[in-house]
């Protein structure tokens, strides 16, 4: 019999599933103490919560019985999930059931923000009858800018066509056909989708890439009179830039969902700028939504505990103890060659990537290779979970598509790795080989050969081969109290065009890289950040 408990409110629909399934008995109790929900796990195979729960490494550490988390809702902030992942606890959300609710509340939003309803409603509640005051403005024909296209951007510019809007859209990981087929001109540049709209809505994640991603400088750009909405994640839209826009007239108006801080204080600068239509994180608080998240719930923990399924993962991959320790290795190049080409020509837009295994890389399951590749090359593009489960499927979604090739020649290594990324700035490849049993290298950049150290931190330069190129990047580099670890250099004939990639023991300043991007040799420079050597990979549970 496994125990499944439930700390916060879960609509009926999901408590029937649970209760009517065999095998499984609930222990529903809400309002739990943290020291409470700690002694109540100890006798748990599993917990479903929503956001009034926080699991913190003091509740999940030496959990013993504990074997899953599933959080309904889509975001996992309020579980620590390198404890989790410590203590082999497999953690899981429901990022579909609240897709329709936050989609219909942002367009909401849009609409009182056009038509000035929530002022209106006050001024009338007040005894007033101020129809000039309130004059507003009506969607259709306006342009609205979709900035990520994942289910909810898309989802909200279904939407916005039926009220005859013209949408753009931005998103890195959607191709322009793939766009095109949901009504949408997609844009490669977030500084030139502000300046087309009328109305912005941001639907990204938010992480160091999206946080400040409207910003002041940003905001200036926009046409004078526009309309910001986010109903996404507070942060995106930087709070005190979009004040002070609104104070000054150049933002008509905007509606916020969401909040760096949650409350907002009572002193915040928002709650005193004007023209603002503010809700306390209503996006998915609907009975419709909270019912939909509720039987996901439900339906995904039964299915891992009595069908041994695993959906919506964060933290898991679906393969065996006893084939980890095979495949570890493979899994980890994969999941480093897709980082490394991602953050190669970073401003290019991923349209396919294809693998080919040879040797003894054949012989395995490359398709988990393949999904650990995409894992890195999809890692930042979007919340609901980035992993080898649900990587193929985000890809898919965005018109990325992978494919994968095998070859059971050894050729000049036992095994091989190589991943090409078709963009539309061209194509970029590399593979990468495994010495011994755990050391990873990157033996191929392009058309040049080498042997480089596939972790930390990675400079990649281009050049003209030439004497003293190597001493003078030693120099800047010790200048800048930047060691280098180890050098790789590739080339084909003396004096022709290479490519070297320098291991660093740090990152390199930006006065560095401005520094050795003189050198009238140097063709480009491009850096990489790589887990270091023998880290664990982010979706494993043993590492």
């Amino acid at each position: 019999m496994f125990r499944v408990l439930i700390t916060d409110n879960l609509a009926p629909a999901g408590l029937k599933i649970l209760q009517e399934t065999p095998g499984i008995e609930v222990d529903n109790r809400s309002k739990l103490t943290p020291a409470e929900v700690r002694e109540a796990l100890k006798t748990a195979d599993g917990i479903i919560i929503r956001s009034g729960t926080e699991l913190t490494p003091e509740l999940l550490e030496g959990q013993q019985r504990l074997k899953v988390i599933v959080r309904a809702g889509v975001g996992v902030d309020n579980i620590n999930l390198p404890t989790a992942t410590r203590e082999g606890i497999v953690v899981m959300n429901t990022p579909t059931g609240n897709t329709t609710s936050t989609a219909e509340h942002t367009v909401t939003m849009m609409m009182a923000l056009s038509r000035n309803v929530a002022a209106a409603d006050a001024s009338m509640k007040a005894g007033k009858w101020d129809r000039n005051k309130f004059k507003g403005t009506q969607l259709a024909g306006k342009t609205l800018a979709v900035v990520g296209l994942g289910r909810i951007g898309l989802a909200v510019a279904k939407r916005a066509i039926g009220l005859e809007m013209n949408i753009v859209g931005y998103d890195p990981f959607m191709s322009a056909e793939r766009a095109a087929e949901h009504g949408i001109e997609l844009i490669r540049d977030v500084d030139e989708i502000v300046t087309r709209c009328d109305y912005i809505t941001v639907h990204t994640p938010l992480d160091d890439g999206t946080r400040g991603l409207i910003n002041a400088e940003r905001i200036a750009k926009m046409r004078k009179g526009v309309r910001i909405i986010n109903c996404a994640r507070g942060g995106i839209v930087d709070e005190t830039a979009l004040a002070d826009a609104l104070k000054s007239g150049h933002v008509a108006g905007a509606a916020l969902d969401v909040f760096v801080e949650e409350p907002p204080s009572a002193d915040h600068p928002l709650l005193k700028a004007p023209n603002l239509v503010l809700t306390p994180h209503l996006g998915a608080s609907t009975e419709e939504a909270q019912e939909a998240v509720s039987v996901e719930a439900a339906e995904i923990i039964v299915g891992f505990l009595i069908r041994s399924e695993v959906r919506h993962a964060v933290n898991l991959i679906p393969i065996s103890g006893a084939e980890m320790a095979d495949m570890k290795p493979y899994l980890d190049i994969g999941y480093r060659l897709g980082l490394l080409l991602s953050q190669l020509k970073k401003s290019a837009h991923v349209k396919s990537a294809r693998l080919l295994y040879r040797g003894d890389a054949a012989t395995k399951k490359t398709k988990l290779i393949t999904a650990a590749f995409t894992s890195g090359l999809m890692a930042s593009a979007d919340d609901s979970g980035v992993n080898i489960v649900n990587a193929e499927m985000l890809a898919r979604e965005r018109g990325i598509e992978i494919t994968e090739s095998s070859s059971s020649e050894r050729g000049d290594f036992s095994t091989l790795v190589s991943a090409t990324v078709v963009t539309d700035a061209g194509e970029f490849s590399a593979a990468s080989t495994i010495f011994g049993n755990q050391f990873l290298r990157l033996v191929k950049l392009g058309d040049f050969h080498l042997d480089a150290y596939l972790d930390g931190h990675l400079l990649m330069y281009h050049h003209i081969d030439a004497p003293g190129l190597i001493g003078f990047m030693g120099t800047v580099f010790g200048k800048h109290n930047v060691n280098i670890a180890h050098l790789a250099l590739g080339r084909k004939v003396a004096g022709g065009q290479a490519v070297a990639v320098l291991n660093l023991d740090g990152a390199p300043t930006p006065e560095s890289l401005a520094e050795v991007s003189t050198h009238d040799k140097v063709t480009a420079v491009e850096t990489v950040q790589l887990p270091a050597a023998g880290a664990p990979l982010p979706w494993l549970i043993s590492g």
